[in-house]
């Protein structure tokens, strides 16, 4: 279904730099309360067939696919379970099945996008342009697909109880010792926002946080015309449960930083999790960009509220290795003179130097030393979380979230 111009009938989408619905064939533009499809009484009750009672078939053939009517060609519209709204491939006319957006699933707040196709393009483009170790040819990437998506989620306040022991490493004199540490105490969440769809990994929803939640508006299908959006699929005892793992993530964080210790680990818990009743149900907003590179799809996410960007991308490993090479013997020789004058001077028992200035002398070497192990332990901690960052960029479960959308 489509909510059409007042004016010409043409169809009307959202578009974010006005926060206007919009006609592209007369030019005018409405506020999304004031404009309401006439067939939207006669489709709110009409349910998507299912693709094996539609072609035949069996379910393995067709996985969890439906096929709709567009209300305004009349061509087939193939949809996944969940997807709420979704654009005809053959008039290009935006459609939104509102049997899937009952009323006992109905949202009830949407956030608009702001952050429009054309500048989540340019962001990621200049965000790509400044990578040093980004191969050329991503730089000059050509965009394989852009889609607009409206995500559901849960907004839950809750209060999180926890006790735990962490054991970590701390110095005795001139070596390290065992140490275990208990910390406990309460936690309260306020509006933390769950992801409600499966599709879609927690881990790589969370980074799009955070989103400027004072910009809710009452929920209107008409703010979903022009992209797509899934309702939410998640029971009660999923969104529990990721709402106790993101708990669990946060008490612990802040339990670490209170530990004056090194090689921290959390190695017992004993977590509480209270949900409060007035959990929310949004749709907040992101775009999906996708490019191939070396055969291997790669999906950058931007906030469609805030315009931040997830993304890691493949990068020159030889260049990179190659300069921490190059760093690590500059260091390295610069040590070596560093030792070989010091060092005559901190073994001579000569009256000639001071006791202060060995001292002095020391110290400046045991902060050398401990200078060069903290700086390539801090590169392999940015290495692994850069690769495991890739890993989520070329995650296929959502390259193919996105990728199924038609359009």
């Amino acid at each position: 279904m489509a909510t059409l111009c007042k004016n010409c009938s043409h169809a009307l989408v959202f578009d974010p730099a006005i926060q206007k619905m919009k006609c592209s064939a007369c030019g005018s533009t409405f506020l999304p309360e004031e404009v309401e499809s006439e067939a939207k009484a006669y489709r709110e009750d009409l349910n998507a067939e299912s693709a094996e009672e539609v072609y035949g078939g069996n379910n393995d053939q067709f996985m969890d696919c439906y096929v709709y009517t567009c209300s305004e060609c009349g061509g087939e519209i193939i949809i996944n379970g969940t997807e709420a709204s979704t654009t005809c491939v053959y008039c290009g006319n935006p459609n939104v099945v509102f049997s899937r957006i009952a009323k006992q699933k109905c949202p009830e707040f949407v956030m608009p996008f702001t952050v429009t196709k054309e500048e989540a393009i340019s962001r990621v483009k200049e965000r790509i342009r400044r990578g040093i170790f980004v191969p050329k040819e991503i730089k000059d990437f050509s965009i394989d697909c852009v889609r607009g998506i409206y995500l559901p989620y849960w907004i839950v306040s809750a209060t999180y109880s926890d006790a735990v022991v962490i054991k970590g490493q701390v110095r005795q004199g001139k070596n390290s010792v065992t140490r275990y540490f208990g910390r406990a105490g309460t936690l309260n969440l306020e509006h933390l926002p769950i992801d409600a769809s499966r599709a879609l990994s927690d881990e790589t929803s969370s980074k799009l946080e955070p989103f400027t939640l004072s910009r809710l508006k009452p929920f209107d299908e008409d703010y979903l015309a022009g992209f797509y959006s899934n309702v939410s699929d998640v029971t009660y005892s999923d969104l529990r449960y990721a709402a106790l793992h993101r708990a669990q993530e946060f008490f612990n964080e802040g339990a670490m930083e209170d530990v004056q210790a090194s090689s921290k680990k959390v190695i017992s818990s004993h977590p509480s999790l209270k949900l409060n009743n007035d959990m929310v149900y949004a749709m907040l907003p992101a775009w999906f960009i996708t490019f191939k590179y070396k055969g291997k799809p790669n999906t950058i996410l931007v906030n469609g509220d805030t315009g931040k960007i997830i993304c890691a991308l493949p990068w020159k490993k030889v260049l990179f290795f190659t300069l921490i090479v190059l760093l690590a013997a500059v260091i390295s020789v610069g040590a070596f003179f560093v030792f070989r004058a010091t060092l005559p001077a901190l073994l001579s028992s000569g009256s000639h130097r001071s006791s202060s200035s060995n001292n002095g002398r020391g110290k400046v070497i045991a902060f050398l030393v401990a200078g060069i192990i903290a700086l390539f332990s801090t590169g392999i901690g940015k290495i692994v979380k850069v690769i495991r960052n890739i890993k989520l960029t070329q995650d296929k479960s959502m390259f193919n979230f996105m990728k199924k959308r038609q359009g």
